[in-house]
């Protein structure tokens, strides 16, 4: 199976564990985007996974190609050409403290790409399913518009298409969003959500739900997937289910409605490493196991387990296999020593 991915691949700045910006004098410079993040996964999982996006030529847009290919993603279709990569600073939270993300990214490579600069008819060639989330339209206009031109490619040759909503408010509004992704929605296959972007783009939130005082209640989400799936023709709905402790744990589990069954994974207790990709780590799961043919409820059961998992490994990219994931979902998480 072969699936692609399009988005920004950015440079990710941190202070080492959970030092505060500038307490000291070093930070840790690794890469990591949306898109990237659900490539690398895939490409663990044994997919022939496809990233494309627009990078600069020099050294750190060299070595944001590298980090992918130190995966096995293929970075063929990767244009080279711009002046920046984008760059993001983070720092980590604990307790409750909460983590703090700041951009740096305008006029990087991709939110400076045109339509011309990719050949989607070279690209989807042999391919099964494409993804991209709402930070890569959330870019700029041009960038939405390379997004609608790849979905419409897509569609023409029967792939399936995810997108995971990802609302970013630093990078558009509410309403920008809105506009942007009711158009992209109508190319659609499979909605990945949370419990705040169903809401921030669309309008549509559980009720009796408070994400901050953690209550969610499982009725209100099984309306926000219907209410998703029938406004937009989606055939399924996966929505991830984050009840926040603090920021160091948390309770994660999700939810994929097919169109006739609503199916609710079990919930797994986080004590957090980096959660940056745990959403994207998500994604990747469902989408390995929708091509592999797991049920409903399997399906579901693999993609929380491998988001699950990422939650203990440092850095934007998941570096588990499908036996490790599988070892979870199917009742595991005794995290005993392996000998």
């Amino acid at each position: 199976m072969r699936v692609v991915t399009f988005g920004e691949l950015m440079l990710r700045l941190a202070p080492n564990g959970y030092y505060r910006f500038f307490q000291n004098d070093q930070m840790q410079a690794t890469f990591g985007g949306g898109e990237a993040n659900v490539a690398v996964s895939l490409a663990n999982y044994g997919l022939d996974s496809v990233y494309v996006t627009k990078l600069p030529k020099h050294a750190i847009g060299q070595g944001a190609v590298d980090s992918l290919r130190y995966f096995g993603v293929d970075t063929s279709k990767i244009v080279r050409g711009g002046d920046r990569v984008g760059i993001y600073f983070l720092e980590k939270g604990a307790s409750q403290r909460g983590s703090v993300c700041i951009y740096d990214r305008a006029n990087s490579a991709i939110a400076r790409a045109s339509i011309k600069d990719f050949d989607w008819d070279s690209i989807f060639e042999g391919a099964d399913w494409f993804h991209f989330t709402g930070i890569t339209p959330a870019l700029g206009k041009n960038v939405a518009e390379i997004c609608v031109e790849a979905c419409k490619a897509a569609k023409v040759r029967g792939i399936k298409i995810s997108c995971d909503l990802n609302y970013r408010g630093k990078l558009w509004t509410r309403e920008e969003a809105r506009e942007t992704m009711t158009e992209l929605a109508k190319y659609i296959d499979v909605c990945i959500s949370n419990e705040e972007d169903a809401k921030d783009v669309f309008g549509i939130e559980a009720d009796d739900t408070d994400i901050y005082g953690g209550k969610l209640n499982h009725e209100g989400y099984k309306s926000v997937a219907k209410q998703l799936a029938d406004t937009f023709g989606f055939e399924k709905v996966a929505i991830t289910l984050r009840t926040s402790i603090s920021a160091s744990d948390n309770d994660w589990a999700g939810m994929l409605y097919d169109g006739e069954n609503y199916c609710f994974s079990k919930t797994y207790h986080l004590h957090i490493v980096d959660r940056v990709g745990g959403g994207d780590s998500f994604g990747g799961g469902l989408i390995y196991a929708l091509l592999s043919g797991k049920s409903t409820q399997d399906a579901i059961e693999f993609a929380v387990a491998a988001s699950a998992l990422k939650h203990s490994v440092e850095g934007d990219y998941n570096r588990v296999s499908v036996s490790e994931v599988e070892k979870l979902a199917n009742g595991d998480g005794s995290g005993r020593i392996k000998r």
